[in-house]
């Protein structure tokens, strides 16, 4: 009973920080996080802000070094709005980046590093960016990409790349002052403004860029700043990348407003996680649930229980592991979350109930609405006799929505949308409950108990997630087709046990110009490694709808399983780099555990 009561307890005054920390937005509703961070810089100074192996940067340093950046953006005639793609892996350099460019008015867009040829060209399209900043160990992977942009957009390298083609934009910054910008450099921005573009996948094609606000920045660093409790002491150990919402703008946001710092690692490394999180005093790990099936699977680490870890916050971590996770390192305290970066649904579980992606407090219903609708299984939402949608019942599965503000003036629950407005159309659902409401789509399936929590069940449409990352189906087809030798493809996502999300899978049509071999080479070029399908099935035909629109259910139902048919399998051999024949055997490692995917 006494545990119970300092569960509530804590919970609680986890979302009372949370309230009382983004109630100072609206005491100075003009600021941003780009002034903000000048104020941080005189009340912190020479703190350690920003921590990793290939530097470091304090609060006056990242101050300074990002007044740097708003010169140069002035120097080269950034106007308010004007869109600069910045493809970078994880480093302090990145926030100042964009911390600098937004100060004056400019749009930074946070490009996905994996990805190449045709993904990377849209995605830099899209924004119709006006410059795009490359480090330079990516330009080799980024250069026939870069080429082919318009003579309009200027590419600048950042460090020292192989090809002199592009200027340095780090030696150009160097020159630029590194003081507080004065009067006449300052623009005058809102809240509302634009600040950054971050990709999502969606449910089909190819990654929308969502609109970030200045208001949505601040809002997600104090909140979780407050559902974290971070302090002056607090370090942080992020490893996810800083393209996406929660490793470039939560974990760094989250320290950076109350003192604390970030220890920043470009990628995950299970063999040297527990080195880094001692050596580096991290007392919070921002995790997907991905990273913890990875410490959970691996052999034992000397230094796992030396830690000085109070918290993990993140989201994905399945029921499965959850127990053994936070015995087995002793973690005090895990805070899972749900959230998207363009969606207005938020859920949190304060309570540290395994499974449980959050829930929504009784006295803060009626500012965080979400609902549970019936769906048809095209994801269709079903309508009662009178138009409107139909809530699920307790434990009864159904996408996820949340109801859009009215225009009344407040930032919060508003859906800003992509860059693409038939795109944001598309996510928002009219006359749900009554005639002129409006609600933002998830396009996630969920559950709610009678206690009020919520269990994340599935993607709906054309979307899985796998390796933390959201894999479109429609845009891996479209890879699979483009090859020689394929007729027709379907990509779809299967379970494997001991694993999170789907992993990915296509049933093809091929003709007799079909190579395994090619087809591997093809999609290794043009595809991230967690988007290229772990197996690929080789069939006659594939069963279609009467839309033409190929079936799924049988297939998915179906799986991998070599046995279950007579099809061709392979499987997507990593270790070997090519698709190999899937057998019994082979299938039998995979469903152990033995084989890496």
């Amino acid at each position: 009973m006494q545990t119970s009561r300092n569960t509530a307890s804590g919970s609680l005054n986890a979302w009372i920080r949370a309230l009382a920390k983004t109630g100072e937005l609206a005491r100075d509703p003009g600021v941003t996080f780009p002034q903000l961070m000048d104020d941080l810089a005189g009340e912190f100074g020479d703190a350690p802000a920003l921590l990793s192996a290939s530097g470091s940067l304090s609060y006056r340093g990242l101050a300074e070094r990002s007044n740097q950046y708003s010169r140069w953006a002035l120097a080269n005639d950034l106007r308010p709005g004007d869109v600069v793609c910045l493809v970078m892996p994880n480093c302090p350099e990145y926030v100042a980046i964009w911390v600098g460019i937004t100060r004056v008015g400019g749009v930074v867009a946070l490009i996905n590093t994996n990805l190449t040829g045709d993904a990377l060209t849209h995605s830099l399209g899209i924004v119709g960016a006006s410059h795009v900043i490359v480090d330079a160990t990516l330009v080799h992977t980024a250069g026939n990409v870069l080429a082919r942009l318009p003579s309009e957009v200027r590419c600048w390298v950042h460090g020292p790349a192989p090809l002199a083609e592009f200027p340095r934009i780090d030696l150009e910054v160097d020159h630029q002052s590194r003081r507080g910008l004065d009067q006449a450099e300052r623009r005058l921005l809102s809240v509302t403004d634009r600040a950054l573009h971050i990709y999502t996948s969606g449910t089909t094609g190819l990654p929308k860029a969502a609109n970030i606000s200045h208001f949505r920045i601040l809002e997600w660093s104090y909140w979780f700043a407050g559902m974290i409790d971070t302090r002056k002491d607090d370090r942080m150990y992020n490893c996810l990348p800083m393209y996406h919402s929660t490793g470039g703008i939560v974990a760094i946001g989250a320290m950076l407003v109350s003192g604390g710092s970030v220890m920043i690692r470009p990628v995950f490394s299970a063999t040297r996680f527990w080195d880094d999180v001692v050596d580096g005093n991290c007392t919070l790990f921002q995790y997907i649930g991905e990273l913890c099936r990875y410490l959970v699977n691996s052999p034992s680490h000397p230094r796992e229980a030396e830690h000085s870890l109070r918290l993990c916050c993140g989201n994905g971590l399945q029921p499965d592991i959850w127990a053994e996770f936070q015995s087995r390192f002793r973690i005090p305290r895990i805070l899972e979350f749900y959230a998207s970066t363009e969606g207005n649904v938020s859920l949190y579980n304060c309570e540290g109930k395994p499974g449980a992606i959050g829930r929504v407090p009784s006295f803060l219903a009626h500012r965080f609405p979400v609902s549970l609708i019936k769906c048809d299984d095209l994801g269709n939402p079903l309508r009662d006799a009178d138009g409107f949608c139909i809530r699920c019942e307790a434990d009864e599965a159904g996408e996820a929505i949340g109801k859009i503000a009215s225009g009344d003036g407040s930032h919060i629950s508003q859906f800003e949308g992509y860059t693409d407005a038939s795109a944001s159309e598309t996510k928002v659902l009219r006359d749900v409950f009554s005639i002129g409401d409006s609600w933002y789509r998830t396009g996630d399936l969920m559950r709610k108990d009678r206690a009020g929590f919520f269990y994340f069940v599935d993607r709906a449409g054309d979307t899985f997630r796998w390796k933390g990352e959201n894999v479109s189906t429609t845009q891996v087809a479209q890879v699979i087709c483009a090859c020689r030798g394929i007729c027709q493809a379907v990509v779809y996502g299967v379970a494997i046990p001991g694993t999170d999300g789907r992993a990915g899978m296509a049933t093809a049509v091929v003709d007799r110009d079909f190579d395994a071999a090619e087809l591997h080479r093809h999609l290794t070029a043009r595809l991230p490694g967690y988007a290229r399908p772990v197996f690929l099935r080789i069939v006659e035909t594939l069963e279609m709808t009467a839309t033409f629109k190929p079936t799924k259910g049988q297939l998915v139902r179906e799986g991998f399983d070599p046995s279950g048919t007579g099809d061709i399998i392979y499987f997507d051999d990593r270790a070997r780099g090519a698709f190999v024949r899937l057998d019994t055997e082979l299938h039998a490692s995979i469903l152990n555990g033995q084989v890496r995917l």
